[in-house]
């Protein structure tokens, strides 16, 4: 159903159950998910969030200034996919880390032809560093990249298997959305990505999957087309 797309993953899906640093199992988990797919022939770009280290907006309250806080955060991500990318290469596939800011020799300078040319070659593109620019968050940015490398779709991975009316781990009585569409979404304040992201879809028609991630074997049969999550859609 997918040939080429972009994996948005939280900060705190890679720190484990605390959401916090960087917990091995979950890095080993994802990269055999991922490496995985691209073994069956798709196309993976990923985008991390850095919540796991720094968040910007969380050190407002802190004393932290909010376009220095979200440049730690942006480096916070950096360190993300420079971890995942070291675990997908233990599995075989090459993955590159580009970032929106010059930052050699620690990666690539992040450039839309040169992200598509290792995803043509059979391996993975990590793109860190959000936007690049403050007050955007890294659901902005991976949006941003998914329409840059033109990808079929945005899968956001979750620990929860799609959206619903309300947190499902806080009220028993949340229900499960099969599918919306970006009006719907935007109108109903769902938090599962932010509004800025929503429109950027919506204006490009990219649509979004929200899917556990956690679930072993999930992005694979999504990515075959298997009805996992909730699409968001026009």
């Amino acid at each position: 159903m997918y040939k080429r797309v972009l994996l948005k993953l939280s900060g705190e899906s890679l720190g484990g159950h605390e959401g916090k640093g960087l917990d091995t199992d979950s890095l080993k988990a994802y990269a055999k998910e991922v490496a995985a797919a691209v073994r069956a022939g798709m196309q993976v770009a990923i985008v991390n969030g850095g919540g796991n280290i720094f968040r910007g907006l969380q050190g407002t309250g802190k004393g932290f200034d909010r376009v220095d806080g979200d440049k730690m955060g942006m480096l916070a991500t950096v360190i993300n996919s420079l971890a995942l990318s070291m675990f997908i290469r233990e599995e075989g596939v090459d993955a590159q880390v580009f970032t929106s800011t010059p930052m050699e020799p620690f990666a690539r300078y992040y450039n839309r032809d040169a992200a598509v040319a290792v995803l043509e070659k059979g391996g993975v593109a990590l793109i860190a560093g959000g936007t690049g620019n403050p007050f955007f968050t890294t659901d902005s940015g991976a949006a941003l990249r998914a329409l840059e490398v033109k990808a079929d779709a945005l899968l956001k991975g979750t620990r929860v298997d799609g959206v619903y009316t309300a947190d499902p781990e806080k009220d028993p009585t949340a229900t499960k959305y099969a599918e919306l569409t970006f009006d719907e979404a935007m109108s109903k304040h769902l938090k599962v990505m932010d509004q800025t992201a929503f429109a950027l879809c919506s204006d490009g028609n990219m649509p979004i999957i929200v899917f556990d991630m956690n679930k072993e074997g999930n992005l694979a049969r999504l990515l075959k087309g298997e009805n996992i999550g909730t699409v968001v859609h026009k």
